[in-house]
């Protein structure tokens, strides 16, 4: 039974590499010589980088938190280098490096398939070995792995994996045949999507039997209610809410969290069901009230209060000082504390009012560490691409180090960056 299992086996394989051959075939004069180079927005440019022999190629790409409050990591295979140009097991511990900073958060993966070829694949033997050493710390939180433009090729690896694969497992894996699918799922613009996938992209949607679909008009986008609070501008809420600073949703959700959540473990790590979020953010955008305990899930307000954060036009910390955090790096350690008052203190009044609010709770949830395992650090990695991010594009790879830091110093340090005192509750004109 067990040879007739490998001799199945070995089918599927050579049937798989039978089926990449005929991709490339009929791909081929689609597909450059090799992968184009990232920008130097994309990737680890540092040499420093413990893995800039990997990072430099920007095969892996982090995309910070979605509107729920999970992960986004991308693995585009367009950019992957042919295979003696690349250590697969380097990629492999990269890979790993990148999970170990977020597999205690619920993330996704975004896996881009277009651009795999016969001399820059991986082999089967690799994926094995990548799948046996993924145990349950990196699979338990992930909640989908999303496979765009999947083809032959992997409906067929995906079979010769069956066997290993649990039946739980399996469920979180969606195939997306075109961009515009995954969209329905995913903030696309937060994602580094390499031109030659949106270029497949657009070659697939050409070639269907009717020609690309028809580009319906977008309707022109509705003024903001006047009780609007997500997608809207500090000031636009500020304007509305005149008998408050401070946005009605992030003093609501840190007013509860502050007495309910302060001691629960892994409070911002987790998400939340993705309708009940849409609902809450309904029930504020309407001007109606909420109530927290009818919820019964203290995560609820949690991500509510990233997702408050993300859907900010302009971050809360401006897009203007973006350039100036990645700067940090260059900063004496012992100097880094009095750069960063200096940054925060550059901030318009209004910006710089709702930050101490929030950094305020932030440092008071750290001092709960011991219980909640939240640390400055660890709140950090959660917050830093929540309270910055570039004018343009995603947040690069390498931004995310001088971004940590940097949400770390005013998490530790809050008492030094913001002064003694933390800001009233509710502030008043």
């Amino acid at each position: 039974m067990k040879q007739i299992k490998m001799a199945a086996s070995d089918d599927l394989e050579q049937l798989a590499e039978i089926e990449l051959q005929k991709e490339e075939e009929e791909d081929k004069e689609d597909i450059p010589d090799g992968p184009s180079p990232p920008s130097a927005t994309t990737f680890a440019s540092d040499a420093s980088h413990p893995f800039y022999d990997v990072a430099r190629h920007g095969i892996i790409q982090v995309a910070g938190d979605d509107n729920y409050g999970r992960k986004l990591i991308t693995f585009s295979s367009c950019c992957l280098p042919p295979s003696h140009e690349l250590n697969h097991r380097r990629l492999l511990e990269y890979l790993k490096f990148t999970l170990d900073q977020y597999v205690e958060m619920d993330y996704i993966l975004v896996y881009f398939h277009y651009g795999v070829r016969s001399s820059n694949k991986p082999s089967l033997k690799w994926l094995r070995e990548a799948y046996a050493e993924f145990d349950r710390k990196y699979k338990k939180n992930l909640k989908t792995l999303y496979v765009v433009h999947p083809t032959n090729f992997i409906r067929i690896v995906w079979n010769i994996f069956k066997p290993l694969i649990s039946h739980k497992f399996g469920k979180k894996l969606t195939y997306v045949n075109y961009l515009a699918e995954l969209r329905d799922h995913l903030n696309c613009d937060q994602l580094s999507i390499p031109p030659e996938v949106i270029r497949h992209d657009e070659r697939l949607r050409a070639a269907l039997k009717d020609g690309p679909p028809p580009s319906a008009k977008a309707p022109p986008p509705r003024p903001p209610l006047p009780s609007q609070q997500f997608g809207v501008s500090l000031q636009y809420i500020r304007e509305k809410n005149r008998a408050m600073i401070i946005p009605p949703v992030m003093f609501q959700t840190v007013t509860y969290l502050k007495e309910k959540g302060l001691e629960t473990e892994g409070i911002f790590r987790r998400s939340a069901q993705v309708q009940v979020i849409k609902d809450v953010q309904k029930l504020y955008n309407l001007g109606k009230p909420v109530n927290f305990d009818l919820y019964s899930n203290v995560h609820i307000p949690a991500v509510i209060l990233k997702t408050f954060l993300r859907e900010l036009p302009e971050p809360l910390l401006t897009f203007r000082v973006y350039n100036q955090i990645l700067e940090l790096l260059n900063v004496e350690s012992s100097l880094r504390a009095s750069r960063c008052k200096q940054i925060v203190e550059s901030l318009p009044e209004l910006n710089f009012i709702v930050a101490k609010y929030l950094l305020c709770f932030l440092h008071m949830v750290s001092q709960q560490s011991i219980v909640n395992k939240m640390s400055a650090s660890n709140l950090a990695c959660v917050f830093g691409v929540n309270l910055v991010w570039p004018r343009q594009g995603s947040i690069a790879l390498s931004a995310l180090t001088p971004i940590n830091i940097f949400t770390h110093i005013l998490i530790e340090h809050y008492h030094s960056v913001f002064g003694s005192r933390c800001p009233p509750n509710q502030v008043t004109p």
